[in-house]
């Protein structure tokens, strides 16, 4: 069978049996028609694993990154695995071949000086930005996700109990605990600011608020604080999400358990959390170059 014959068959597949979206579908197709431009001269079912090898050669000469090139074995995989399923090839050629090793990036994190900074730059006697602080202490001392803090319910804060009560990802709910710099915070924006701007019934227990009385976005919030970063001078590009690298971060350079920090960042795997066990070498290694004299 060919080429246009069995990527037809393919199409079908990824449709009917794996219910992919048009984009996915698409993505898999491209992946195939690299290989069938590069040996059109043979059946598919004769491709060998040798013939995957160099196709990954001929992407990495080309400048194809690691990433790209395990997206594509990755697509390759899968139209092997289909080959096999309709028992048009005994064995995946793709079978035999490890993905490109990716470099895992670590994320930007702030020290707390940084985040002290950013905190000083406020200016208090303006109502946006006591909301500001509450919005910057609670990132930092709960390391929530953006959405989380968007949708955080005055009725899920228990300031008794330092605890707050968090939905995350799919839908799944957990307990952090609180600072008493954070709580503080609110205070002062729930007391001072909040009720001058709530004015919508339907918004009573979300806790932070725009002007007009509605939740504020996710967008707001990724402004507010790359204005502050630029008031405190600070020249990382960072995020909301910055805050929960930062939070984690901290947490571990302390001595924190991984499976703690684990429960608080609401992670469904550990193997998520263990980056800031990396991010936590590098912070001991930049430490032992700065101040021991044979790292110098």
């Amino acid at each position: 069978m060919n080429w246009e014959e069995l990527i037809h068959q393919y199409r079908y597949y990824l449709i009917t049996e794996k219910g992919l979206s048009q984009n996915s579908i698409e993505a898999y197709l491209h992946d195939v028609n690299l290989l069938e431009k590069l040996f059109s001269d043979k059946e598919p079912q004769s491709i060998s694993t040798k013939d995957i090898n160099y196709l990954l050669a001929q992407l990495y000469d080309l400048g194809i990154g690691a990433t790209s090139q395990a997206r594509i074995l990755s697509g390759l995989r899968s139209f092997f695995n289909f080959l096999q399923i309709e028992e048009y090839v005994e064995a995946s050629p793709v079978d035999l071949i490890d993905a490109p090793k990716l470099m895992r990036k670590l994320p930007a994190v702030l020290s707390v000086e940084e985040i002290d900074a950013m905190i000083f730059s406020l200016d208090l006697s303006i109502p946006e930005q006591v909301r500001n602080k509450a919005i910057v202490e609670v990132l930092y001392s709960c390391g929530l996700r953006v959405s989380e803090l968007a949708g955080l319910q005055i009725s899920n804060i228990y300031k008794e109990e330092g605890i707050i009560r968090v939905v995350g990802k799919g839908n799944k709910e957990r307990l952090i605990p609180i600072g008493h710099s954070a709580l503080k915070s609110i205070e002062m924006y729930q007391d001072y600011i909040r009720p001058q701007w709530h004015k919508l019934f339907q918004y009573d227990d979300i806790l932070f608020l725009n002007r007009r009385g509605k939740p504020i976005s996710r967008v707001m919030i990724f402004l507010i604080i790359k204005e502050l970063a630029e008031k405190a001078g600070i020249q990382k590009k960072i995020s909301p999400h910055t805050f929960r690298h930062s939070f984690a971060t901290h947490l571990i350079e302390g001595g924190a358990d991984l499976r703690a920090v684990q429960m608080m960042l609401g992670h469904a795997s550990i193997t998520t959390t263990e980056i800031y066990t990396h991010l936590n070498q590098e912070y001991l290694r930049n430490s032992m170059s700065l101040y021991h004299p044979r790292f110098k």
